[in-house]
């Protein structure tokens, strides 16, 4: 058992885990800003749930990220510092300006272009995503993915933390645009990373026609994935792997405010623990599959994940209890950085090069459609049934997607 778990953490070793750590942090920088942080935002300002839950439909584009990825692969970027490198900095320059006009914005005021500003935040967030995800697939080997995937979660989990109980703190002492502001600056985390990375091998490329070359960035991506065993298991697998998750994390932060948590307490008791409950999951997900392999991690920290989501039943139950509420997000992000870490080393080991973009952002592009669009009517829901019902169904909501892979690991093994 020692041996085991000495060789599921050597992994961790290699120095380009550290490029991919923090090219993680900026990837999950601005997911909150548009997801949990905006919905605390608006019911602080006074917007009601149902039509929280709608405005969270500005993730949408991370729904639809496949549809551009192409371009990533194939156009060449506006700044000369390779494929990945130029497009990456590029977009993060961007999506900075696009995260501190989200911030100026009064919801109460101008709800229609505090909308707009979410889906372009949306939009470059999800092509950073394209990019750097691109980046870590080609920058490691394939015996170093499980490892990149838990670095990437934990990463990931960390800006999470920063964009959520960070953002919070910070709205809570000087207003909502010093925090959408601070976490725009953040962002030169992952600049800074790409500047001092060199642009990974890839493929040589050589010169098309514009059919030849429409072919090759569009089709040639999806005719490969496709001829997978079992690859329409798959595509339905993805979305329903991390739905109850996001259901529930979607409404944690009105379900906070409505036991009469402040935003500084919400901040303060998450951030006591998440810190380390967060890089704890990643680290123990990848952990997990270095020793047990991908399909086996996915039922492990899947089931996990599942049995998280009940703490929110139990802070329920518990009313205004601070300690319940540090239980509540430590389950949250141990569980799910656990399940993260899995889930991202199961998709990064079905891409293949030169369509390793298209690719990831195709079956990511899935998983956040049960962030967004699948979880939308979480707030409706909420305010039908109430808090702890509404829990009880997310928890169960996994069940399918376990069945799922329990299915498509038993076909793996048999052929």
């Amino acid at each position: 058992m020692a041996d085991g778990a000495r060789r599921g953490l050597s992994v961790y070793r290699d120095p380009r885990q550290l490029a991919v750590l923090l090219l993680g942090f900026s990837s999950g920088l601005p997911l909150l800003l548009v997801y949990a942080t905006l919905s605390a935002r608006l019911a602080q300002a006074g917007v009601k749930r149902s039509e929280i839950g709608l405005l969270l439909l500005a993730q949408l584009p991370y729904n639809f990220k496949w549809v551009w990825a192409p371009l990533f692969d194939r156009v060449r970027p506006p700044l000369p510092l390779g494929q990945r490198r130029g497009w990456a900095i590029t977009v993060q320059i961007l999506l900075a300006g696009a995260i501190f006009a989200l911030g100026a914005v009064d919801p109460m005021q101008n709800i229609g272009l505090l909308a707009v500003l979410a889906v372009a935040v949306a939009f470059l967030s999800a092509s950073q995503d394209i990019v750097i995800d691109a980046f870590r697939i080609e920058l490691l080997p394939p015996e170093s993915q499980g490892a990149g995937s838990a670095m990437t979660v934990a990463g990931y989990r960390v800006a999470m933390l920063v964009a959520g109980a960070g953002a919070l703190e910070i709205a809570d002492r000087a207003g909502w645009f010093w925090a959408y502001g601070a976490m725009a600056v953040l962002l030169l985390v992952g600049l800074v990373t790409f500047l001092m990375m060199k642009e990974p091998g890839r493929p040589p490329r050589h010169d098309m026609s514009w059919r030849a070359e429409f072919e090759e960035a569009v089709v040639a991506p999806f005719r490969d994935f496709i001829k997978r065993p079992y690859w329409l298991a798959i595509l339905i697998f993805v979305p329903l792997y991390k739905l109850g998750e996001a259901m529930a994390g979607g409404m944690a932060k009105p379900f906070y405010i409505s036991l009469g948590f402040s935003l500084s307490e919400i901040a303060r008791m998450s951030s006591l623990v998440a810190f380390v409950t967060t890089l704890a999951g990643g680290f123990i997900g990848g952990a997990i599959v270095a020793r047990f392999g991908t399909m086996r991690a996915l039922m492990i920290c899947g089931i996990a994940q599942s049995l998280g989501t009940l703490a929110y039943v139990a802070l329920d139950a518990s009313g205004h209890s601070t300690l319940m509420l540090a239980v509540s997000a430590a389950s949250e992000d141990l569980t799910g950085g656990m399940a993260g870490t899995a889930f991202v080393a199961f998709v990064s080991n079905l891409t293949r090069a030169p369509y390793t973009a298209t690719q990831f952002a195709l079956l990511s592009s899935l998983e956040a459609l049960g962030r967004s669009l699948l979880s939308a009517p979480g707030g409706q829901l909420s305010q039908q049934v109430g808090w702890t019902p509404f829990f009880l169904i997310t928890t169960a909501i996994t069940l399918p997607a376990l069945a799922l892979l329990h299915w498509l690991t038993s076909r793996s093994r048999s052929s």
